[in-house]
Parts: structure tokens; sequence; C-alpha cells
């Protein structure tokens, strides 16, 4: 598209029809079912209750894997996201899920406490793939802002709490509003006082907020992958399936931003609140 052809758009107030296809089907990927439901549908039954029965112990285990993931994330996000790595090619979404399986079939063949410590690994392998679609949709990751946006994604599981009927308030711009003062405060914590401290407030506050979301999610995979049958294939399956619906939300998240660079987030906003 040339530079007139999107004044056009602009002036226009609409968008073009190729990229409200594009628009459609990342919308679609933002209020589809999450992870618990697909779950839900690889397992053919529900997890809460498995997620229900886990001792107080391993309860604890897993909130504590939970918080160390997206510590260990935010430290990756910050410090290598923006390395030569992810500046050419395709992204290695196969690779990564591969990676991610393999991680998975060991939670899955030994079970408890190996399941907690097996999270941190599979979190920044699904951080690398999502910051590898990032870049492919044209985020430049030497800048703090774009590698907390990768991080962001964690967040956008689009829970059943999220669907409501005002189209204009669904949880996907609502998360992104939610969030835009922690990612605001932890870029210009970074920017002017550097990696250093990772328990400052700033970055302590973003990594809670996210996990107030991600935490859900990541419960509910232990929780999966913690049924005695459920083996290493099982915990590659799910580990697989995780990944895959991390790997559409940075799809559909991505997309969008890059809609917002082109046309301007009112419009797109506009456009993705009349997609019925």
């Amino acid at each position: 598209m040339t530079k007139g052809q999107e004044v056009d758009a602009r002036r226009a107030g609409t968008l073009p029809v190729e990229f409200q296809r594009e628009l459609r089907e990342a919308k679609r990927i933002l209020e589809h079912h999450g992870i618990a439901d697909r779950l839900t549908e690889l397992l053919g039954a529900p997890i809460t209750a498995s997620l229900n029965m886990l001792p107080d112990v391993a309860e604890s285990a897993l909130h504590g894997a939970i918080d160390k993931s997206l510590k260990v994330a935010l430290d990756v996000a910050l410090r290598t996201l923006g390395d030569d790595s992810f500046k050419t090619g395709k992204p290695r979404l196969l690779t990564h899920k591969l990676l991610a399986g393999l991680s998975g079939a060991a939670g899955g063949a030994f079970g408890g406490a190996t399941i907690a410590a097996e999270l941190p690994v599979s979190t920044v392998l699904i951080l690398r793939s999502v910051a590898d679609i990032a870049r492919s949709e044209g985020e430049d990751l030497s800048t703090v802002e774009a590698r907390l946006a990768c991080l962001q994604v964690f967040a956008l599981d689009p829970g059943r709490d999220d669907q409501v009927e005002d189209d204009t308030e669904i949880g996907y711009f609502a998360v992104r509003a939610a969030m835009a003062k922690q990612i605001r405060d932890a870029s210009q914590y970074v920017l002017k006082n550097g990696l250093s401290d990772a328990a400052a407030p700033p970055l302590v506050k973003l990594v809670a907020q996210i996990s107030k979301r991600f935490g859900v999610v990541a419960s509910e995979k232990i929780a999966a992958q913690a049924i005695p049958i459920i083996g290493a294939v099982g915990g590659a399956l799910i580990n697989s399936y995780f990944i895959d619906h991390y790997q559409d939300l940075a799809r559909a998240h991505f997309t969008i931003r890059r809609l917002e660079r082109t046309f301007g987030k009112s419009m797109v906003r506009e456009a993705y609140g009349s997609i019925s």
C-alpha cells in the first residue's frame, strides 16, 4: 500500500477492504475461546476439577512457578529480545512449538514439581516465539516498549469473563487500556535506570498486572499436565496447544498494532468495534 493510499484511507475514515479482513481475523482470535476451553476440547473433560484437587503444597508451588516464570520472561524480554536473531526471516513457529512440546513431555512424564519447574522454560519459549511474530509484523524490538508489548501477550487470553455485550468494551482493548500505564512507567524506568533493579516498583507492578491473567491460564495448563494418566505424550501435546494459543494471540495483537501504526489507533478501534 502506497503512502498516498494510506492518506486517502485516513481521510475517508475507513480501512481498505484487505485490512478489514486482517482485522476481522484478529478479532476472531482475540474473542475466541480461551485456553481452558481448548484444553477441555483436548482432554474431553473440564480441568477445573483437577485444579481444585491440587493439594495446598502443590498450589503454593504452582503460584511460585507462575511468579518466577513472568520474572524470567521480563528479564529475557528486556535483555535479549533486541538481539540479531530477530532481524530477518519468517517467524520460526514450528521450531518453537517443537521445543515447547519437548519441554511439556518432560513435565508430563515426571509430574509434580517437574511440571512447576518446566513452566518458566515453556514461558520463555513462548516469549521468544511471540517476539519473532512481533518482528515479522514490523515491530522494532530495539525499543523497550515493543519488547514489553511482547510480554503483554501473556495477559491477552480471552477468558470467559471478557465476553460482554458491548463490542466497544471487549476484553482485548480493555486489557491494553488497563496495562497502558504500567507499560509506560516500566518503559520510562528502564530507559532512565537500566536493568540493574528487577525489583523496582514499576517492573513489579507490570509483572503483577500480567500475572492476574496469565496465572489463571498457567494454573489450568499445570492442572491438565498433573492428571496422572496424561504422561509424556499428553504433556507434549498440552504444551503444543499452549504455545499455539499464544502464537495466535501474538499474531492478532501485532496485526492490530501494525494497523494502528498505519491508520491510527482511533480508526482501527472504531473498525474493530464495528465488526460483528
